[in-house]
């Protein structure tokens, strides 16, 4: 089960990168090992949403040299645009769990 859709894979990836810059595989390892398991991420949908970040300027690549001599890797991270629309994202969740959490457990939101 693959419980991210584009939405949610956004906030999930711009929450992948608040704290540092990450290389494509690594942002992956985060995401799943971040979510328990619940989350199954491959890389057919973790690029196209990365270039779908960068192409709306919430994040920026560039290619660096590997830290164990291998190929260059190409390192993502947010843009200040990215840390505004992050932050935005986190509070339209916390809007949607409350709402849910109301329905489902009978509180308030």
């Amino acid at each position: 089960m693959n419980p991210l859709k584009s939405g949610t894979l956004d906030l999930a990836l711009l929450a992948a990168l608040q704290d540092q810059p990450r290389y494509g595989l690594d942002i992956l390892k985060h995401v799943n090992g971040r979510s328990g398991g619940l989350f199954d991420l491959k890389e057919g949908s973790l690029y196209p949403a990365l270039h779908r970040l960068v192409k709306a300027g919430w994040v920026q690549s560039e290619w660096q040299p590997s830290d164990r001599g291998g190929a260059p890797r190409k390192v993502y991270r947010l843009t200040e645009d990215g840390r505004r629309a992050l932050h935005a994202k986190r509070q339209e969740w916390q809007t949607l769990r409350g709402a849910l959490d109301a329905l489902l457990l009978g509180r308030l939101a």
